[in-house]
């Protein structure tokens, strides 16, 4: 067979269909990768919208922009929209796309629950935003502490929305952890052994794995506060038996891997970027992969810190400041390896290495003040102050925002096949990196003076007002410089030079695949021999006996977990509205839910249930 009726085959049993039911009905991981990564970015600006209105508050003294109880809506709104459903979802968006194509895969292990995943992470977010529109938003912050957001203080609908929008997430979540983690260990191109890996892969890896272990915690907090609110029980009322330190402990068991799951995937891009643009491997390959493990591990042992404040014994304290100290070894080996490779290496100034280089410079400011807050008597000193406020935006918007933009310049091309504008990306970077600084690093200085965080005003005596303009102009510089990339994405969409396959000369099998790429990625399953797929002198497509094409069917080859020897053909499930209809189920059973609607909920919950056992039921073609 010539090598177009191929392709001819493999794009009728893999494109989905140019219709609206193929719109909503696909499966295809890079379509859904993109929803993921837009949907998210959508996130990102309405946190930051909410985020510009606390700095106008903020700006100066006794400002009246916002009154309290709507300035806390809004700071419990920024914070959740920015944690919950930014920072995780657009990371997960990206591995969702990518990582089959770096493991030479045709699509995730379970399709159909890729799908399923996006559609609750959307209707999980509209969920939560329904309560904003109808006057009621959450005001408890993101963290949502008891007693507070009982319904004795609390007794309008928000914390409710919050509760059951955030369980609807971590539906979506855990099961999109479950997908990565059979899809790195099992749909590997053959001779992609473990250590062979893209350190992408050890990143999304070790997250999914701290997301099975660690979300369950939150679920089961909510589904007490939901309890506790709605239904009688008491687990944090300390008048009946209950006790409301059991929520912050249950949160921040999740809390703190949680920082890691928004962190190390962000990483694993820094990984990627930084050796193609220095022109070399990176150093330390191994070790970064070890300690990207590690810090998933340890990150299970620090959770306590969150809590000094809250009086526990010295040795529960000393115990969790030292895994504090502990943790940021691994992180620093990471440091220490990107930096070496540039210096090693023949370092090539693109918008995409001015992000990644930034990252780690905001990194190591994030991570040496969060050294700070590990140790007991200095934590007890700036715990509810501006300087924790500080500390937390190094780690998210540097560990996580600035790799995200490196990613969109290195990868968005490989995503829409059009290059975007390298002077306009390096002028949304140094504006970007200055309104960050600009925005956060004077917070340490306020909260070294002694500005409390979480309130709306502050009086006109206690010296805050400058650094807090300072703080404001900067929040807007930071939004320019997003601004600009948008303004690049939407040029470049219209009018970028065709990026080709592989227009930086990277090393991974990514690129090795059409920009976009096909629906079926590549017409030949590749066989891997290097970590530097692309920059070995092997043809990794070489199969001039057609072997391994595998058009009979949608179908990707699987392999063991440690060498990827072939062991098994994997048949892909074709596309289906099932997981759209049980995402929108499962949505108005956590509507009845709140306003208490039994009946409505019941019928969702045996709605959402048929769907699945027809989503999961094989058809005939797909078992031929």
């Amino acid at each position: 067979m010539s090598t177009l009726a191929i392709e001819q085959r493999l794009t009728e049993l893999w494109e989905r269909p140019k219709t609206v039911r193929g719109w909503f009905a696909t499966v295809d991981h890079k379509d859904l990768g993109i929803r993921y990564v837009v949907t998210a970015f959508v996130f990102l600006l309405v946190g930051g919208a909410e985020a510009l209105l606390m700095r106008i508050q903020l700006s100066g003294p006794e400002e009246t922009v916002l009154g309290p109880e709507s300035y806390n809506q809004i700071f419990s709104m920024h914070g959740i929209t920015m944690i919950f459903w930014y920072a995780a979802p657009i990371l997960s968006g990206f591995a969702v796309f990518l990582i089959p194509l770096m493991i030479g895969a045709r699509d995730m292990a379970f399709p159909r629950l890729n799908a399923f995943t996006y559609w609750a992470y959307l209707l999980s977010g509209i969920l939560l935003y329904i309560a904003p529109a109808i006057g009621q938003a959450p005001h408890g912050g993101w963290f949502a502490y008891m007693p507070y957001t009982g319904i004795q203080f609390s007794p309008s609908y928000g914390l409710d929305f919050y509760a059951l929008s955030l369980i609807f997430l971590t539906v979506s979540t855990t099961g999109g952890a479950a997908n990565f983690i059979v899809t790195i260990l099992r749909l590997r191109a053959p001779g992609m052994t473990i250590s062979r890996m893209p350190l992408f892969l050890y990143s999304t890896l070790t997250i999914s794995f701290a997301i099975l272990l660690a979300l369950p915690a939150l679920t089961v907090a909510c589904v007490f506060m939901e309890l506790d609110r709605r239904w009688g029980t008491h687990f944090f009322q300390i008048a009946n038996g209950g006790d409301p330190i059991l929520w912050q402990q249950l949160f921040w068991f999740f809390g703190h891997p949680w920082v890691y799951v928004i962190f190390l995937p962000a990483t694993g891009m820094i990984s990627m970027i930084v050796p193609v643009f220095s022109r070399r491997p990176i150093v330390g390959h191994p070790y970064i992969a070890i300690s990207t493990i590690l810090t998933g591990a340890i990150g299970f042992g620090v959770w306590l810190h969150h809590m000094f404040t809250i009086g526990m014994s010295d040795m529960a304290m000393s115990f969790f400041s030292a895994g504090s100290m502990t943790i940021s070894i691994f992180t620093t080996v990471q440091v220490f390896a990107w930096v070496a490779t540039i210096w090693k290496g023949r370092p090539v100034l693109t918008a995409a290495m001015l992000y990644a280089v930034g990252a780690i410079a905001l990194l190591v400011i994030g991570g040496l003040n969060g050294v700070f807050t590990g140790i007991v008597p200095v934590d007890w000193q700036v715990h509810n102050t501006y300087y924790v406020v500080a500390h937390i935006h190094y780690v998210i918007v540097g560990a996580n925002v600035f790799p995200v933009f490196a990613a969109i310049y290195y990868w968005g091309p490989k995503m829409t096949g059009r290059m975007l504008n390298e002077r306009l990306g390096k002028w949304s970077f140094w504006v970007m990196f200055l309104g960050f600084n600009l925005a956060f690093f004077p917070m340490h200085i306020l909260g070294l003076m002694g500005m409390p965080r979480r309130i709306y005003t502050y009086p006109s005596g206690m010296g805050f007002g400058p650094m807090n303009m300072l703080v404001t102009i900067g929040g807007f510089i930071l939004g320019l410089g997003i601004l600009i990339t948008i303004i690049n994405v939407w040029i470049s969409m219209r009018s970028g030079p065709i990026a080709g396959r592989n227009p930086w000369n990277s090393d991974g099998l990514e690129w090795e695949t059409d920009s976009p790429p096909k629906a079926y990625a590549t017409v030949h399953i590749p066989i891997v021999v290097s970590r530097h797929s692309l920059w070995d002198d092997n043809d990794e497509a070489y199969d001039p006996e057609n072997e391994r094409v595998l058009d009979q069917a949608r179908m990707t080859p699987t392999t063991t977990v440690l060498d990827a020897e072939p062991v098994g053909i994997a048949t892909i499930p074709g596309d289906s509205l099932a997981p759209l209809l049980a995402a929108v189920t499962m949505f108005v059973l956590f509507i009845a839910l709140i306003f208490q609607l039994l009946w409505l909920a019941l019928a969702a919950f045996l709605a959402t249930f048929a769907l699945c056992g027809y989503w999961l039921w094989p058809s005939t073609q797909e078992i031929a």
